[in-house]
């Protein structure tokens, strides 16, 4: 045991001896920053670099080693360590608001995303400058550039930077919600997914629609899930003998029983227009579960025709039909009949 302790004093002293001449030759080099971390250990190279080129061997590995040693326990150890702590709590911390906002119905999807995104790059922000203090890198000049780099950025990248903010203002004032179906650029379907930069709508051709978030609050946004019943309109026509009654009647027959209109608003069918083939009418339903506005729509459209069809209530097709007077040029041709020289025949 005494030998052991006897070794690690003359370890000990050895680095003493070895930073001591360091410090001496850095002081014989005419070098006065002896701020430690990277900043030290770069001098003390150079120090045993300059050993090095004066033939002194021995002073130069002990100079390098030491300083390494010193380098390993006093700043890596400790930035090390500085990493795991911040790791450590931003598994928690996300854990934590995970849970937190699971529990919430109040916090849509996607400005919980953009919460846990912000509190992410806000510990690895923390977390770097951090560990380079710990290393001995100065951290202020290096963020002073970060700034002006930024501003350089915002300059060259303006669409992006504005389709972030549009991204922030869609999340905050939520026009719509993930899995709403609105209407957009012409362009209909669920929402998908909502990012800082696009906003993704899946259309009915189960396409991706990416649309920049700029060009998304900048024009008309239509939400056929935002209120809590939606009313779905299914037009067809009838003949001008036939009665709108009759077919009303018909129509609502369809309607009975089913479980996926809204129980607080009656299926109505209207006369919309007197066309001039036909007399335009419309189904008018209300539903509990948007979702089903395309599918109810397309079924309640042929159950229509069916229907119409079984109760013999004629549904019109535009048509033209053409009168001709004294048309002398086509006497005696198929298209006015028999000429007279056919009637004196007979």
């Amino acid at each position: 045991m005494q030998s052991a302790f006897d070794s690690l004093a003359a370890d000990s002293l050895a680095v003493a001896d070895s930073l001591a001449l360091a410090d001496s030759l850095r002081a014989d080099s005419a070098v006065v920053d002896t701020s430690g971390g990277i900043g030290g250990l770069s001098q003390d190279v150079g120090v045993a670099a300059e050993a090095l080129g004066s033939g002194r061997f021995e002073d130069a590995a002990s100079i390098l080693a030491a300083s390494l040693k010193a380098f390993a326990f006093d700043n890596l150890l400790p930035a090390a360590i500085t990493a795991l702590a911040f790791w450590i709590a931003l598994r928690i911390l996300l854990g934590v608001l995970r849970r937190a906002l699971g529990r919430s119905k109040r916090i849509d999807a996607g400005v919980q995303q953009l919460i846990l995104r912000f509190s992410r790059f806000v510990i690895v922000a923390l977390a770097v400058v951090a560990v380079l203090d710990k290393i001995g890198i100065a951290v202020a000049p290096f963020i002073a550039g970060l700034g002006i780099a930024g501003i350089a950025l915002g300059f060259a990248a303006q669409d992006t930077v504005q389709n972030l903010i549009a991204g922030i203002t869609i999340l905050l004032d939520r026009p719509f919600h993930v899995g709403d179906n609105i209407e957009l650029h012409d362009t209909f379907g669920t929402v998908e997914e909502i990012t800082l930069r696009t906003t993704r709508i899946r259309t009915l051709d189960n396409q991706m629609a990416i649309l920049p978030n700029a060009n998304v609050i900048s024009d008309r946004i239509i939400n056929h899930s935002m209120l809590r019943a939606l009313r779905v309109l299914v037009p067809f026509g009838i003949a001008y003998k036939e009665s709108p009654e009759a077919a009303r009647q018909v129509v609502l027959a369809l309607t009975e029983g089913d479980q996926r209109l809204h129980p607080d608003y009656a299926p109505a069918v209207v006369v919309t227009e007197l066309a001039d083939s036909s007399v335009n009418m419309e189904l008018r339903l209300h539903l509990k579960d948007s979702k089903l506005e395309v599918s109810l729509r397309l079924e309640y459209q042929e159950k229509v025709f069916e229907a119409l069809k079984a109760a013999g209530i004629e549904i019109p097709f535009p048509h033209l039909q053409l009168f001709v007077d004294e048309a002398k040029a086509f006497q005696g041709s198929r298209l006015l009949g028999p000429g007279p020289e056919a009637d004196a025949g007979g």
